[in-house]
């Protein structure tokens, strides 16, 4: 048995290196995780009774599916984005609770219960409209020692309740703005009519009114405007044919 124990030692390494963004929590056999974080660089350890766990800590992105409720009850489906890392003096709480893998166990599960936490908060149209605002809020809830950076919403589609909703409401604020437009085109109209009748019934009051004053001078003076526009159209007409004053024949034109 002793020299089984021996072999184990002697097949492991008394040191390890860290890479550059890489720290490590110690794990016991004898006091399990400690809370020493190990930065980069050689280090040395007791073969078999302590093991490095190693985290990668620089950025890394993730898209994180989630499926929830809105303010007014609508189900969102909503894909997550984000840029997160751990925080280094955080790793011994992180291995105690969640694991070496916590990109895969405990980010989805955090980034699912602070964006439902976050999303309750808002209606459909806000969730549109206020995308910014929920990932800032986001952001500012993230917890369980990891960072959250470069939050957005990536990608958000609502139920098909809510679309056809959507697009009702899209087709009857379209046919109102066509009434509008029916109606305002009448009003027009009218408008017109009113302002073309006063004119002529100021034109008809202003020529009673002339009569009263002129007499039949108006009239005189109407047959002149229109005798001098006949005899403007008639002399610039080719099939009227001008006799002198005074002379009842008709002069034969030349062949």
């Amino acid at each position: 048995m002793a020299a089984k124990v021996f072999e184990s030692i002697s097949k492991n390494s008394a040191s390890y290196n860290m890479d550059a963004g890489h720290r490590a929590v110690i794990s016991d056999r004898f006091r399990g995780g400690q809370d020493i974080v190990v930065g980069e660089g050689t280090h040395f350890l007791i073969p078999w009774v302590q093991k490095p766990i190693i985290f990668d800590c620089p950025s890394r992105p993730r898209n994180v599916p989630v499926i929830t409720g809105s303010k007014d009850l609508q189900n969102v489906n909503i894909t997550l984005r984000i840029l997160f890392w751990p925080v280094a003096s955080q790793l011994p709480r992180i291995f105690t609770s969640i694991g070496e893998d916590c990109d895969e166990r405990g980010l989805p599960s955090i980034t699912t219960e602070i964006l439902k936490s976050v999303v309750v908060l808002f209606d459909a149209g806000e969730l549109i409209t206020q995308r910014e605002l929920v990932s800032r809020q986001v952001k500012r809830a993230a917890t369980s020692g990891l960072i959250l950076d470069d939050v957005s919403l990536t990608h958000l589609t609502f139920g098909k309740e809510f679309t056809e909703a959507v697009e009702a409401k899209q087709v009857a604020q379209q046919e109102a703005e066509r009434a509008r437009f029916v109606v305002e085109k009448a009003e027009q109209q009218k408008k017109v009519a009113i302002i073309s009748a006063e004119g002529y019934s100021e034109a008809a009051e202003l020529i009673a009114n002339s009569l009263v004053t002129a007499r039949d001078g108006l009239i005189e003076l109407c047959k002149l405007e229109t005798a001098e526009v006949l005899a403007y159209q008639f002399l610039r007409s080719q099939n009227i044919t001008h006799l002198p004053a005074g002379q009842s024949v008709l002069l034969q034109r030349p062949q």
